[in-house]
């Protein structure tokens, strides 16, 4: 069969050079025509797990509560006061024209948020009317006061220090986009528990295609709102000192960092190739025939891509480097074998050149493009999207490079006048002899040292967390950067988490239909025309009507009637908007304040306090329910309808968490908000739930170590049975993985040691280091097992081996190392991460596969003795590749 396959690839690819380099160009532009096509994505959904009913539940509420994206603008004034008469004319400008950008539904500010204590009013002075700073007469410290200290304001919209305000630019809510994306979701969860018929199938696929196209168009809006924004922004430069802050300018800029690092990584490696290629060959050929090899790859994969629309993300803005670093690589081992050839059999042609290299290096080129795609492959068990598609990207851009490398480098030197001189003298294995040498010299520090790295490695895996600050993945130049810490240290935190109550688990109340004298929906948004005279004369007496006392004969009594013990029956349907309900709204409330980690928070309790501060004492239930009847609408849609679903008898405490807390550890933070509501409140578990971005985010990084041990036990198990079946041997399939099993151990212990914690980029890297780390194993010992072949000599085999496939090696592995150390010019600093941690593991991958490896080979002596072959038998494969 391989005789067969051997004689195929000579006759229509050795055979036909020229029409194999046509089809290869034709495919190549077909695939660039697709180019301007490609697409990019840096949406929320990039950052949260494939299938996390989270999601749902998060869109579920944002859609409930009309909380749609916003942009945030952090305003400090340099030219003296922030409440000056300039300073405020300066801003009232600047609100106008943001207020007129496309897609912003309204701004608030300082200009224009209700006040209730500049001075203090009464509830009944709030209802005839609200002020704002902009109203004639008023105060400015009061107003900065009531910024300061307010329970609505305080942390939200002033700074602490008096001299940066926020302008909170609400945008649009994508209802279609909502409604599209639930959808799809809910026909995805169906498909996967019980499976789809084949109308749910071809909606499923409508859906998807709908939302996908819808997005898009989204997200292109969404760009050009936060570039007008910021040409706003730029007018004022000169008056103030501006940040552009919020979700939206997030995903905006990650999508220019995506272009950049594409162009960025691309062209360095490029030159880096070209470079390196001199170095290593000093021939204009062994330069240019990778090069166009890697390039046409990287054409072609993009191309693929483009006419898929399969976007790309910041995770696998890495795909073109490590593409053309892998692609190089097998060049590099086609071109070594290739001129070794050369410099051994000086009178073989082209054809029988070109024949013995390709019959060489098909095999061990072949199993390391598999166990390549093993690493990569065993990616989608991560359950994250963008790390899924980096996966599945890589896996057949490796097969691609396979392939073209094979196609593209024999055909053209079937084609290239064969050079009789010039290979230059090549030195470097007298290099990597030094590694068989030191190896032969020094076994005990050889496995010493592998011991010790081993043992520092396992305690330095045990120190691996996830817990890290959404900041620290942006450089501190970036507007990212500097607009989170503003908005987090001086404005109340930055990233979103809720609290969702839904009403306690009850049988009917205790005054249902006609009977109840407010109504079922008692405070809900569609108003309650009940008076006091009403509610007195439904009581059976006129006498509270005289606004006498009445909380003696409220049927809602101002006490948790669950605290005092009552049933359960009694509680009303407007729950949350009574003073039982609010009572506990209050508690969680004041709870969550008190947590270090939580900046502004908001909630019914916000109303609540200001009510009875107002009221100068407290209110029952009928007052809070005149009270929200009486409320401006102005006040509903600040501190009411943000935090009170009536049609769902369900509640909302909003807060944002300070991401620059150094102590900020998401996952025990949420449990001890669960704790707090089921234990301190008694509140059952079913009626509480988080959302928010930091639940998504919390949920992603957790997965991480449930991730990092599935793909790494996954690529340990798929090389394993691949090395059984290459070499027909245990012995010889664990000590081909050993070396890369440490050095994918020595990078992860090196991240617990250096407090590196995983993230999305960082899960990739153990798999990556073990996928083309055994690349070096599988190379050394087929090559090894050739030479061994010959005289049966362990030690002497090291030393050929060392100076034959050594240098392929060498120079493959200083690519690889020096190719992910480019991905340092990046501004997001995952990526910066992933390319040097990448380039060490690297690095442990080559000295293990130089030094642990060979000598592990002389001390188990895995491999058969050789037979002694006859004078006629050596000499047959000699002649038979001169006459093939």
């Amino acid at each position: 069969m391989l005789l067969g396959l051997k004689t195929w690839y000579e006759k229509l690819v050795l055979g036909n050079p020229k029409t194999v380099l046509a089809l290869v160009a034709l495919l190549t532009i077909a695939a660039a025509a697709g180019l301007p096509r490609f697409k990019l994505d840096a949406s929320a959904d990039s950052l949260t797990l494939e299938a996390d009913d989270s999601l749902d539940f998060f869109r579920e509420i944002s859609e409930r509560y009309n909380s749609g994206d916003f942009l945030v603008v952090t305003y400090r004034y340099k030219n003296g006061d922030l409440f000056s008469d300039e300073s405020l004319a300066t801003m009232r400008r600047l609100q106008d024209e943001l207020a007129m950008v496309d897609g912003v539904s309204g701004v608030q500010s300082v200009l224009n948020v209700p006040l209730l204590y500049s001075p203090k009013q009464s509830i009944s002075e709030v209802a005839d009317g609200i002020r704002t700073l902009s109203s004639p007469g008023v105060e400015k410290d009061l107003v900065r006061r009531e910024f300061l200290e307010s329970p609505i304001y305080k942390d939200l919209i002033l700074s602490p220090d008096g001299e940066t305000t926020a302008m909170m630019l609400n945008l649009e809510l994508d209802k279609e986009g909502l409604d599209l994306v639930r959808e799809r979701d809910a026909l995805r969860r169906l498909r996967n528990s019980e499976g789809l018929d084949a109308a749910q199938t071809q909606r499923l696929e409508a859906v998807t295609a709908e939302y996908l196209q819808h997005r898009t168009a989204e997200e292109t809006k969404a760009r050009e709102r936060v570039k007008e924004v910021r040409e706003i922004l730029a007018h004022y430069d000169g008056n103030a000192e501006l940040f552009l802050g919020g979700l939206t300018m997030i995903t905006s800029d990650m999508i220019a960092y995506i272009q950049s690092d594409l162009a960025v990584f691309g062209a360095g490696i490029l030159a880096f190739i070209v470079v390196t290629l001199l170095l290593i060959f000093r021939q204009p050929r062994w330069v240019l025939l990778p090069l166009v090899t890697c390039v046409t790859t990287a054409v072609m994969m993009l191309g693929l891509l483009s006419w898929l629309d399969w976007r790309m993300t910041v995770i696998s803005a890495n795909f073109v480097a490590l593409l053309l670093i892998i692609t190089l690589a097998i060049t590099i081992h086609l071109a070594v074998r290739y001129r070794e050839y050369f410099a051994e059999h000086p009178e073989w042609d082209r054809f029988q050149l070109a024949s013995a290299t390709v019959a060489f290096m098909a095999k061990p080129c072949l199993y390391t493009g598999l166990t390549t795609m093993v690493a990569f492959i065993s990616l989608v068990v991560s359950g994250i999207r963008p790390v899924i598609d980096f996966g599945w990207m890589m896996t057949i851009g490796v097969t691609l490079a396979l392939v073209l490398s094979f196609l593209i480098l024999p055909a053209s030197l079937m084609l290239l006048k064969k050079r009789d001189g010039g290979l230059g003298v090549d030195n470097s294995h007298a290099f990597t002899q030094v590694f068989s040498r030191f190896t032969e010299n020094h076994k005990g520090i050889v496995l010493g040292v592998a011991v010790l790295a081993a043992v520092i490695s396992v305690v330095g895996i045990t120190r691996l967390k996830v817990e890290n600050r959404f900041i620290d993945y942006f450089d501190d130049s970036t507007e990212i950067h500097q607009g989170m810490l503003v908005i987090d240290q001086r404005l109340g935190g930055t990233i979103s988490l809720d609290v969702v109550l839904n009403k306690p688990q009850q049988a009917a109340p205790e005054f249902e239909g006609d009977d109840d004298p407010f109504g079922a929906d008692f405070g809900a948004d569609e108003g309650m025309d009940a008076s006091a005279e009403d509610y007195a004369e439904a009581e059976g007496g006129d006498e509270m009507a005289a606004g006498e006392d009445f909380a003696e004969e409220d049927p809602f009594a101002a006490d948790d009637p669950f605290a005092a013990g009552a049933s359960a029956s009694e509680a009303p349907e407007a729950y949350w908007f009574t003073v039982a309900g609010l009572n506990q709204i209050e508690k969680f409330h004041d709870f969550l304040e008190a947590q270090p980690e939580i900046g502004k928070v908001q909630s019914l309790a916000t109303l609540y306090k200001v009510a009875k501060d107002l009221n100068d004492g407290g209110l029952n239930d009928f007052e809070l329910a005149v009270a929200r009847q009486s409320l401006p609408e102005e006040i509903n849609q600040v501190l009411v309808h943000p935090y009170w679903s009536p049609q769902d008898q369900q509640a909302r405490i909003t807060m944002r968490v300070m991401e620059t807390d150094p102590n900020l550890r998401r996952e025990e933070l949420i449990q001890r908000i669960y704790n707090f509501a089921e234990n301190e409140l008694g509140m059952a578990p079913e009626n509480v739930r988080q959302t928010g971005m930091l639940v998504l985010y919390n949920n992603m990084l957790q997965s991480l170590f449930k991730s990092q041990i599935l793909t790494l036990g996954a690529v340990f198990v798929g090389i394993l049975l691949m090395f059984l079946v290459l070499f027909r041997s245990l012995w010889l399939s664990i000590i081909a993985l050993i070396p890369n099993m440490l050095a994918a151990c020595v990078v992860l212990g090196g991240m617990g040691l250096a407090n590196v914690p995983l993230d999305m980029m960082t899960i990739t890297i153990a798999a990556i280091t073990v996928g083309i780390g055994v690349d070096h194993a599988i190379h050394y010992l087929y090559r090894f097992r050739e030479e061994f072949a010959k005289d049966g000599d362990y030690v002497a085999t090291m030393h050929r081996s060392h100076a034959t496939i050594g240098r392929a090696m060498f120079y493959t592995a200083i690519t690889i190392i020096a190719g992910f150390s480019i991905l340092a010019l990046s501004k997001f600093v995952p990526s910066i991460y992933f390319g040097l941690l990448t380039a060490l593991a690297m690095s442990a991958a080559l000295l293990g596969s130089l030094t642990l490896l060979p000598l592990l080979l002389v001390l188990i002596k895995p491999l058969p003795k050789p037979v002694e072959k006859t004078r006629v038998e050596k000499l047959v494969p000699e002649v038979e590749a001169c006459t093939s």
